[in-house]
């Protein structure tokens, strides 16, 4: 009985760790994914960013700027801090501009 807690535990540990490594629990896109117009916001403020900047952005379409939206959390201590506060930041943007698409997190 013993050894099959101590087996479980360690099971429940063994995942735990490996849905850690695997990234956030967001939704993201790869920033080559990306409509052009979102590539170039991000790429203009990238030399802002420190190791913990996040970005999140939104679309509909890949040709109408005006169904788009990237927002980052530049200047933030704790990535997953920075990750909410972009998510935050975007949804809200994304809900005035009336974007259907959710936000997603952006990877480098």
């Amino acid at each position: 009985m013993r050894v099959r807690l101590v087996l479980s535990a360690l099971l429940l540990i063994g995942a735990a760790v490996s849905a850690l490594a695997t990234g956030s629990a967001h939704p993201t896109v790869k920033l080559k994914d990306l409509p052009q117009a979102l590539r170039e916001d991000y790429m203009r403020l990238k030399p802002q960013f420190n190791r913990e900047s996040r970005c999140a952005a939104a679309y509909d379409s890949h040709t109408q700027v005006d169904k788009m939206n990237l927002m980052c959390s530049i200047y933030i201590r704790m990535a997953a801090e920075g990750e909410r506060r972009a998510l935050k930041l975007c949804e809200g943007k994304r809900r005035e501009l009336g974007i259907r698409s959710g936000c997603r997190l952006v990877q480098p």
